[in-house]
């Protein structure tokens, strides 16, 4: 296979971009970083119902972002503050941006362009989590603990807003992954209700990777001829790694790495892997293991995506695949419990 042509013609914005902070540095990096993810190509964002909440945590408030249907949907003509708590039907999912752990935002497209995506394919409801960044002195367990603080927060409010409580899935992109799957394997050992399924974007989930095989990757020149701001080397790995744990990459827990882990137990889980990614390793093995743990896993490889794709404007015919694929996974989710 090739580079996807669209994504191939943004290359060039970011061409000689070592890293985000080197580009971002730049006076003219934010205009760079726009172009590079299709900012000027058509596209019309849903028009989706958004409100704010904080969810109360270990470490403070957690604040989410809700997209999906607005009271008038919710009241269904029965007077205000009716609600829907006897007949929750709608899907429900919460969401974890990515950012190497240090980075990201709500508003990034990841987070937001997914959000608005998902919950106007679905109907549903989507908690977009802006979770503690490893930086400024922020380790784990404290992202770690801020999802479950969302998790807990969405999962109590979740009929209020059309959800089944049973019905509600949790996700993730990149570290955002890695942040979903610990805080279900962590309901999972303190046998609380978990996700009726797993949403996962090109996820991180280990601390080291074996290098993708020749027959994985027939054309290696397009991965080696990506921008260096779109690998994922061993040592790369390892500092995002050490930064998030706050020490080697060897003390950290099955809750902080959770591709080392046990998945046995884990909801039925849907896995999108790129193509051109040092990553994608990470998300065969890790699919690898849920099947011979017995899980159901739909697993889709994203040919000619590079990592972090979901972050190009859904103007990219490629974006609104992968948002087609979550949708559909998040729309079929079924109670595991």
């Amino acid at each position: 296979m090739s580079l996807d042509v669209e994504l191939a013609g943004l290359m060039h914005h970011v061409a000689e971009a070592t890293s985000f902070t080197e580009l971002l540095a730049d006076p003219a990096g934010m205009q760079r970083l726009e172009a590079f993810s299709g900012a000027g190509l058509p596209y019309t964002a849903p028009d989706i119902s958004i409100r704010s909440v904080e969810a109360p945590g270990p470490n403070g408030p957690v604040p989410i972002r809700i997209y999906g249907p607005g009271r008038q949907v919710l009241d269904g003509g029965r007077g205000a503050g009716a609600g829907l708590t006897s007949g929750a039907v709608l899907p429900g999912l919460v969401w974890l941006h990515g950012g190497g752990f240090a980075g990201g935002t709500l508003d990034m497209r990841e987070a937001d362009q997914v959000g608005r995506e998902l919950a106007h394919r679905t109907g549903g409801v989507v908690f977009s989590v802006d979770y503690r960044l490893a930086r400024d002195g922020v380790h784990f367990p404290v992202p770690h603990e801020d999802a479950l603080a969302a998790w807990s927060w969405a999962a109590a409010h979740a009929e209020e807003l059309g959800v089944a409580p049973e019905g509600l899935c949790l996700g993730g992109a990149s570290a955002g992954g890695n942040l979903a799957v610990g805080a279900a394997m962590y309901l999972k050992d303190a046998g609380l209700a978990l996700p009726a399924k797993l949403l996962l974007a090109y996820p991180f989930l280990h601390a080291e990777l074996p290098p993708l095989e020749p027959a994985a990757v027939p054309d290696g020149r397009v991965l080696s001829g990506l921008p260096r701001i779109l690998r994922f080397t061993g040592d790369d790995c390892r500092a995002l790694v050490e930064n998030y744990i706050g020490g080697p990459a060897g003390m950290a827990s099955s809750y902080a790495l959770p591709g080392h882990g046990d998945p046995s137990g884990l909801p039925p889980v849907a896995v999108i892997a790129c193509e051109y990614d040092d990553l994608r390793s990470s998300a065969e093995l890790f699919g690898e293991s849920l099947r011979a743990a017995g899980a159901q896993v739909a697993f889709r490889l994203e040919t000619g995506a590079t990592h972090g794709y979901l972050n190009h404007s859904a103007a990219l015919a490629i974006v609104q695949q992968g948002l087609a694929f979550l949708a559909a996974e998040l729309a079929s989710a079924k109670p595991f419990q």
